[in-house]
This record gives C-alpha cells, sequence and structure tokens, in this order.
C-alpha cells in the first residue's frame, strides 16, 4: 500500500474492505460501519475512499451508476471480471488491451493516458444449475 496519511477513518475503511470478499458501494460499506457501532459520515467515507483511490490503495468498478471499492492487493495495473450476480470478482491482465490503448493514444498524440475495462458475466458458481 502506498504511503498517504494514515488516519482513524481511513484505518476502519481499509479494515472493512480487506475483510469484504468483493466490491462494495460507499453506501453500503457505510451502513455496515454504522451497524458495527463506527461513528463514521458518508461524506468521510467518500473522501477517504477517493484518497484511498487515487494513492492505489483500492480498485473501483463503475457498475449500474455507482461505484464500487475493494482493497485488491495487486499492485501492477489490471482489470476485473465481475459477476453480476453474486458480485465475485477476478483480477485479469489483458496485455492486448494496453497495446491497443496505447496504439489509440498515440495516434492521437496524447500522453499518461490512463483506462478502465470493466468485464462482468455470470461465474461458474451462478450458472451451476440449482
Amino acid at each position: 500500500m502506498s504511503q498517504h496519511r494514515s488516519t482513524r477513518q481511513r484505518q476502519v475503511l481499509l479494515a472493512a474492505l480487506l475483510h469484504h470478499p468483493g466490491f462494495v458501494s460507499a453506501q453500503a460499506l457505510h451502513a455496515q460501519l454504522i451497524s458495527q457501532g463506527q461513528a463514521i459520515s458518508l461524506a468521510t467515507v467518500y473522501r477517504n475512499l477517493q484518497a484511498l483511490v487515487a494513492n492505489g490503495d483500492l480498485d473501483v468498478i463503475h457498475s449500474a451508476g455507482q461505484a464500487a471499492f475493494r482493497a485488491c492487493g495487486q499492485e501492477r495495473h489490471h482489470h476485473h471480471l465481475v459477476c453480476r450476480s453474486c458480485g465475485a470478482a477476478q483480477a485479469i491482465e489483458v496485455q492486448a488491451v494496453e497495446d491497443w490503448a496505447g496504439q489509440i493514444a498515440t495516434r492521437a498524440g496524447f500522453s499518461q493516458v490512463q483506462h478502465t475495462l470493466e468485464l462482468s458475466g455470470l461465474c461458474p458458481a451462478c450458472t451451476e444449475p440449482a
């Protein structure tokens, strides 16, 4: 994890995310913390999640119009394959995407380009017959 100012709220958020099995929205994380007796505002949750993403400590995906976060642990740039049913996520590295993004940026004269790729589907557990 990168170096940043460590606050009690940030430590509480990181601990909750490290024990969460998949991606979680800021609202759901806030509700979980409140139910555990933590005194933390939704604004503080949002602010700290944004700082942790900027520092590279969290992954973020955008699904159904809202951001979801998780502590991934991978330091290299990567993307995710996310189950639309249960929310399980798998980190993936796709060199062809990296090459394509670089080529598009070069052709357009851009530099220091960042990108995200979000893939969703049904994981094996959710596609198995009941």
